[in-house]
């Protein structure tokens, strides 16, 4: 077993195209983890270790991430090489929930993209200490330095060079290493070969420069390395590295490394910094919520001996049945035991523990604290938190973002529908963003998830994995309602049939909630004088979750709204919990138009990159499609544009895209948030709307 202070779990992150596959395909290779490099688009077709799906291998791009594990020198580092593509980010959330540290791989041409931001701000909200690498600095036109300026002024990190490049693009020769002051060259086919030589005489005043900036950025996190720094001392290869881990593990410093992953340059020296620089998962501060304790807080110790607490962050389904990807935060699990799942009560025995490389599995014995293993046959759901059955502890799940895409798909064939159910079952277990629901009115099945590449990518799987063709109908976007002004409300119920009736009547007022309100809907209850007898309440708040359900305006769910419930009267024999929430589903139903009620679409942030001479006719294309654009950045040969969006134009934008661009375009977005649609475009929603609710009546 590792000593706890040699693990490393690591996720690698970036932009789409950055380079992370490449990078975890070079680290497995020279870590002796796998004796070939595949390419990610590979003329061998084989495809990268960590992208086992056909798919991903067709495409190009990692679709689902991935586990693996390896040993270099001291430590042992388990790497989940994450999808770059803003349709699977919640593969990088899950992946970052679990994680104690990870690599964010920037292009040395492109910097800092769209999809940076994002993973950046996921690696934030985990609070996930990182190195930058600076990849692709071979390529034409890349600039270090420019994209350390962009990690500061974009994303607002205090980022330093720790290494520098020998030579660019075309004659990148290798890296300078800032902490030792040494410069390594990659020989061999592969540059398996390290070799170590002195910094080149014309680098020598630049590397200087860098180690002093280095320098002065770390005293502010190590006193010694300050009182050195200031009397001009000499500071040690080991003081520094020190201060730089310090700070690191801080998340007030962010190590910047340099290289090329495809030409072989600098992956060893980064694998050196992942063991220098980043926490065992002992540094890192991992809580619990104690359910027999009003869900107090409680801090997770990484050690074997105390009670098991480990998080189920991944499920796959495979040939052998459900496969759990756990994270063991304390304790230890070994083959035979019984585990209890903290959300359901349910006990379970381990049968097989395994660890992942890519979709291979290697057995082990026990995992303990640290440690990240699968188990296989656990009915569990991704998010839940097991025990060995003395605690109660929970751990919280990873965030889950709504859905922004719907569309209507069903089987070409009656035959199929057995392995389309089964397929949607699965795919809705493993993946929290793709939803499945049947819409009660069309008798459709629909399926919602991030993107369109999102599910274009399941339904591709249904038809390979399920053998079972589908078709789909046009893409629908997931529009929402709200009102616009404050509405009064009195509505009475009365029912009189035989025997006792049903009698309710409330009063108050619908409001819209601020803007910045985290709830969508809030219900506020404000009787005075036992007006509703206590234990109606309830049922009238139930009654108003359930109308806004569904606007009146195009059918969509009503959100921003707080109703205040003030007023009303009741019956000592008629009134009931169920003539109450009938009450408020009408008033509702009746008031809600008194609110000028609008229609809301989702709005995208959008990140596209083009040639230069290209960018008027991309910016035309986004204008068309009533885009607002907020920047554009030009780098030497393309540029950089930034726009918000609405989702409801943006089907077909990359076929468009493509042939404006000469197949040198590309885009991501991710959903923003969500605006007051235009007048027009409401007027022709609400009329497709109303005709098809005629056409249902007839």
């Amino acid at each position: 077993m590792a000593i706890i202070s040699q693990v490393r779990n690591i996720g690698i992150s970036a932009h789409i195209d950055s380079g992370k596959t490449t990078l975890t395909e070079r680290a497995l290779y020279y870590t002796g983890k796998i004796h070939k490099i595949e390419e990610v688009r590979g003329k061998s077709g084989v495809g990268a270790t960590m992208d086992s799906m056909d798919l991903e291998r067709e495409k190009g791009i990692t679709i689902q991430s991935a586990a693996t594990y390896c040993e270099w020198k001291d430590s042992i580092i388990n790497i989940i090489d994450t999808p770059g593509h803003v349709d699977f980010t919640i593969e990088v959330e899950r992946a970052l929930r679990v994680l104690d540290a990870a690599i964010l791989v920037l292009c040395g041409v492109s910097g800092v993209q769209s999809q940076s931001i994002t993973v950046d701000r996921q690696m934030r909200r985990y609070k996930v200490p990182r190195i930058a690498f600076i990849n692709k600095l071979d390529r034409t036109g890349a600039d270090p330095f420019r994209v350390i300026t962009q990690l500061r002024e974009k994303l607002g990190h205090n980022a330093h060079a720790i290494s520098m490049p020998i030579g660019a693009e075309m004659d990148l020769q290798g890296t300078i290493d800032l902490t030792n002051m040494k410069a390594y060259y990659f020989d061999g086919d592969n540059g398996e070969n390290v070799r170590e030589e002195e910094i080149p005489a014309e680098l020598k005043d630049q590397a200087e420069k860098l180690r002093h900036d280095l320098l002065e950025a770390i005293s502010d996190f190590d006193d010694n390395i300050a009182e050195k720094f200031l009397e001009d001392e000499p500071v040690s290869t080991d003081e520094l590295r020190e201060g730089i881990r310090k700070a690191t593990i801080s998340l007030q410093f962010i190590p910047v490394m340099m290289g090329s992953a495809f030409k072989n340059k600098g992956v060893q020296l980064l694998l050196d910094a992942v063991g220098y620089y980043l926490p065992n998962p002992a540094e890192v501060t991992n809580e619990a919520h104690d359910q027999n304790n009003d869900e107090a807080k409680v801090i997770l110790e990484s050690t074997p001996d105390k009670p098991l607490v480990m998080l189920a962050f991944k499920l796959e389904d495979g040939r052998y049945g459900q496969l759990t990807y756990m994270r063991v935060y304390q304790g230890k699990v070994s083959k035979g035991d019984t585990i209890h799942n903290a959300a359901t009560g349910k006990k379970v025995r381990v049968s097989r523990l395994v660890r992942m490389h890519s979709d291979e599995m290697h057995d082990i014995d026990s995992a303990e604290a640290g440690d990240i293993a699968a188990i296989f046959g656990v009915d569990c759901a991704s998010g839940d938190t097991f025990t060995d059955g003395t605690l109660s502890f929970t751990m919280t799940s990873m965030y889950v973002p709504d859905a922004v895409i719907s569309l209507a798909v069903w089987p070409k064939k009656k035959a199929g529908a057995g392995n389309f159910s089964k397929a949607l079952n699965r795919f809705t277990r493993e993946d929290p963003t793709f939803r499945v629901h049947r819409d009660d009115e069309s008798n459709q099945t629909i399926i919602s998830g991030m993107g369109e590449l999102h599910l274009q990518i399941y339904m591709e799987r249904i038809k390979r994995e399920y053998e079972c063709e589908i078709e789909s109908g046009e893409p629908q976007v997931a529009y929402r309602e709200t009102i616009s002004q404050k509405a009064e409300f009195s509505y009475t119920h009365k029912k009189q049939t035989g025997g006792s009736g049903q009698y309710a009547k409330i009063g108050g007022y619908i409001e819209p909630l601020p803007a910045d309100a985290i709830e969508t809907f809030e219900f506020v209850e404000d009787i005075k004088g036992g007006a509703i007898p206590r234990e109606y309440i309830p049922a009238c708040e139930k009654g108003f979750r359930e109308q806004i359900k569904s606007g009146s305006l195009i059918g969509f769910p009503v959100v921003g709204v707080r109703v205040v419930l003030n007023d009303g009267a009741f019956h000592a024999v008629d009134s009931s919990e169920m003539a109450f929430k009938t009450c408020s589903i009408a008033a509702f139903k009746e008031f809600y138009p008194h609110g000028k009620p609008i229609i809301l679409e989702p709005i995208m942030k959008l990140g596209c990159e083009a040639p230069t001479e290209f960018q008027g006719g991309v910016i035309g294309l986004l204008n068309q499609r009533r885009g607002v654009i907020l920047g554009t950045q030009n780098n030497d040969t393309f540029v950089q544009i930034e726009a918000e969006i609405p989702l409801s134009t943006m089907f077909g934008f990359s076929t468009d895209l493509r042939s404006g661009t000469q197949g040198k375009g590309e885009f991501s977005m991710e959903f923003l948030k969500y605006a007051p649609v235009p007048k027009q475009i409401s007027v022709e929603l609400i009329k497709t709307y109303q005709d098809e609710k005629a056409a249902e009546n007839k």
